[in-house]
């Protein structure tokens, strides 16, 4: 057995932690730019206690809360250019997966000049990112675990990671206080990306026994206490457990890589601007079932850790688990079409590649488009 393991993440894991914020972020800096959407992290004040924590610290900050589900590589240069005129010397990312995502480049263009498709798609090799505070809302992208920011490019349709050490965030502040205000779409959404970071990690050609015990670990969290928060369930150990699986996830990944599921949706959501875990929702129960024998112990185990049996009723137990969290929906209510297949297959091999290769079945381009097909 050989394998190496490297992730160098600095977490500040608890309820109430992000009362820290202006002192962490202190220790790396003068003057902040807080990244984050336009909504929800106003509505709830938490905005407003990220500012009073910073300005208690000494901080100063501007805000640029202009991320949109799905971030923009546009919205990244744009808030590169606000963090050299403001003259900030430090990025804190607050709000979802999105928010989290475009702070980690924003960080990364500030130092590294040029086309961030280059670096993207690995023609370029940057060095180095301005320190990075993330405070995540929202329980399912694990960005505050890893050094990977998935932006879209807008002219292409292009839905890719910029995987760097650089953006690994100085700290990550998990505070699963900040996540109770989630509408339920969002946290089942959240949630089942999480659920399936932890799957595709576990089945992922580059998996190792770490990254198993993390994906098993991950998987019986979210099995334990997914469907009793989406119920209503408030208690602080379901919170503080759901949050805790998403990090898991997100760490798990950036080892071992995700498989066919995510390779699928990003042109989906690249495409149509769709939600990424209602993406997956409908996505994953379809390749499970095409996927089964090229792995039957890892799906069965996968299986049993949802309550499930074995491996042939791994997909039913996934799609019975969307449906509890009401994202039953096929691609086509999402808005994709039987004519979106031939581009979205075309450009899984453009920018899903290692997903494909890391999935436990190899599947021909022909095949690919039957199972979007499928989905529809």
């Amino acid at each position: 057995m050989k394998f190496h393991y490297y992730l160098p993440v600095n977490l500040t894991f608890g309820r109430g932690r992000i009362a820290e914020a202006g002192r962490i972020a202190a220790s790396y800096g003068e003057k902040a730019l807080i990244v984050t959407g336009g909504m929800s992290t106003k509505k709830s004040g938490l905005l407003g206690r990220l500012v009073r924590y910073l300005e208690e610290a000494g901080m100063s900050m501007e805000i640029y809360d202009k991320v949109m589900p799905n971030p923009l590589t546009t919205t990244a240069v744009e808030g590169a250019e606000a963090v050299i005129s403001s003259g900030c010397d430090v990025v804190i990312g607050v709000g979802g997966g999105s928010s989290l995502d475009c702070a980690k480049a924003i960080a990364f263009l500030s130092i590294n000049k040029g086309d961030i498709n280059q670096y993207i798609f690995n023609k370029e090799t940057g060095a180095g990112a301005l320190p990075l505070i993330l405070i995540p809302t929202t329980c399912g992208t694990g960005s505050e675990g890893n050094g990977f920011t998935v932006l879209t490019n807008p002219d292409t349709g292009d839905k890719k990671s910029l995987k760097t050490n650089a953006v690994i965030a100085k700290a990550s502040i998990i505070d699963s206080e900040l996540m109770e205000t989630m509408p339920k779409k969002v946290l089942a959404s959240v949630g089942f990306d999480a659920l399936c970071h932890c799957m595709e990690a576990y089945l992922s050609e580059n998996s190792q026994p770490l990254v198993d015990t993390m994906c098993l670990s991950g998987i019986d969290i979210i099995r334990k206490y997914l469907r009793g928060i989406y119920a209503g369930n408030d208690e602080p150990e379901a919170w503080d457990g759901i949050a805790w699986a998403s990090t898991i996830g997100g760490m798990a990944i950036y080892s071992a890589g995700v498989t066919l599921p995510h390779g699928m949706e990003h042109p989906a959501s690249g495409l149509k601007n769709i939600v990424h875990g209602e993406g997956l929702a409908a996505l994953t129960p379809v390749i499970t079932e095409a996927s089964i024998d090229g792995s039957p112990h890892k799906y069965a185990e996968i299986s049993k850790h949802l309550g499930g049996k074995n491996e042939k009723d791994c997909a039913s137990v996934l799609r019975n688990l969307a449906g509890e969290l009401g994202i039953t929906g096929s691609l086509g209510k999402l808005g994709i079409k039987k004519a979106d297949i031939p581009w979205m297959t075309d450009n899984c091999y453009r920018v899903s590649t290692a997903s494909i290769e890391n999935h436990p079945v190899r599947f021909t381009d022909e095949e690919i488009a039957e199972l979007y097909e499928k989905a529809l």
